[in-house]
């Protein structure tokens, strides 16, 4: 197959702070070595992209020196952990920034879904941000009205497509810009995280018309996702970035065992770390799981609770809900909470401080192991505000009187129920 993606030797640099030189003679220097191609004369060396420790330039290198090539028609997957330049490396693909040094060769039209809110124009209506997005990919009027009773079917909107996009919740907004993405005619289709946005139906319609269009009708597909159970369905690829440099390329498999195996241990780093936050209102100042801010947590074989605290504040009042999420290390869901689900409970916060806390039993049931548990706070369905990157579980259990120590493989999939319900 004829290669769709080239990348060779990208770096990406961002500067803290102020930008600038200090002369407009520098300035216009670093403009002209930019137009030819040629590296920032004033670039500082700076540190890898690692959010945990704080450097000492100004220059951050979100990606550096990343190699690779995608064939036409590959369903690639893009993991790491949080800050690992997934996004970034997105966007250069995508032409939303250029890189700071390398070139990238593109051979087809792109259609990306990176984050809620990029790509419709929020004051049209959804009818006619499909038109938009269908013209800006060349498109003819006739070919876009042939797949529009698709996408608006597909999307599930049909009562609000000529309403402005802007009145959308941010699930009918990721469903619509999906439906688009993936049913216009593009050549290679760059799919982000947003997709967790939707429920559960949705993300497996989704997962569904990716594999189509892929194995189907030879498009490329780029996946990014923390959900290393929708990664190994979907591609038959996986790249891992780790701190701005590529881990591993290759199989699928071998990326998500490499993906594990790198976070297995978190014992020397802070639960606020793994934090990423989705809501400008939110701020986060602590998380707590059994009182203590560690990523590594240990339970004994008599041990069922989980006792998370968020501590934090909001600008502005927010309804949550907390949903939890424990994940084999081969990205297989086997325990689920959310009160929102299993109690039809909705907690306001805000505006100010707020603490947030739930107290979760494991079944006694819940054998040896090690786990990985995602932590959300959002608004079911909705929206997401805050959610978390592979805090490490290990459970200690018991051996068997034939000497046997059970594990995870021998049980199914659990509910975990709040502690005294």
């Amino acid at each position: 197959m004829p290669t769709a993606i080239q990348v060779k030797n990208i770096s990406k640099a961002y500067q803290l702070g102020q930008i600038g030189t200090g002369t407009i003679s520098r300035d216009l220097e670093r403009w002209f070595a930019r137009v030819r191609g040629k590296e920032d004369p004033y670039l500082k060396i700076g540190e890898t992209n690692d959010r945990t420790s704080k450097g000492s330039s100004d220059i951050v290198w979100s990606l550096k020196d990343i190699n690779f090539d995608i064939k036409q028609g590959d369903a690639v997957g893009i993991i790491g952990r949080n800050g690992a330049g997934k996004s970034t490396l997105l966007k250069l693909l995508s032409r939303v920034t250029a890189p700071t040094t390398g070139n990238i060769k593109v051979k087809g039209r792109i259609a990306s879904l990176l984050e809620v809110g990029t790509g419709f124009h929020p004051e049209l209506s959804g009818r006619e941000n499909i038109f938009l997005n269908g013209a800006i990919l060349g498109m003819r009027k006739k070919e876009i009205a042939a797949k529009f009773d698709e996408i608006v079917d597909f999307a599930g909107v049909e009562r609000y497509v000529d309403t402005p996009v802007k009145r959308y919740s941010s699930g009918m907004y990721v469903r619509l810009a999906f439906a688009v993405a993936a049913h216009l005619e593009s050549e290679i289709l760059i799919v982000d995280e947003v997709l967790a946005v939707g429920d559960a139906e949705f993300q497996k319609k989704c997962l569904g018309k990716m594999g189509e269009v892929s194995q189907g009708e030879g498009r490329t597909v780029l996946f990014v996702s923390h959900n290393m159970a929708s990664v190994k369905q979907l591609c038959k690829k996986g790249i891992v970035l780790d701190k701005g440099n590529i881990g591993y390329n290759g199989s699928v498999e071998q990326a998500i065992h490499f993906y594990k195996e790198q976070g297995t241990v978190q014992e020397n780093k802070d639960l606020k770390e793994l934090i990423k936050v989705k809501h400008a209102a939110l701020a986060i100042d602590q998380i707590l799981i059994n009182h203590k801010q560690d990523a590594l947590i240990e339970l004994n074989a008599d041990q069922h609770n989980l006792e998370i605290e968020i501590n934090g504040s909001s600008v502005e009042p927010l309804q949550l809900n907390i949903e939890v999420k424990i994940f084999t290390l081969e990205g297989v869901l086997v325990s689920f909470y959310s009160p929102a689900h299993l109690y039809a409970e909705i907690v306001t916060i805000g505006p100010g401080k707020f603490s947030f806390k739930d107290n979760l039993r494991l079944p006694d049931n819940f054998v040896n192991g090690e786990y990985y548990i995602n932590i959300e706070l959002d608004y079911p369905n909705m929206e997401r505000y805050l959610t978390t990157d592979g805090i490490s579980l290990v459970k200690h259990g018991r051996v068997t009187a034939t000497g046997k120590e059970i594990t995870y493989n021998d049980f199914g999939f659990f509910l975990i129920n709040r502690n005294g319900k």
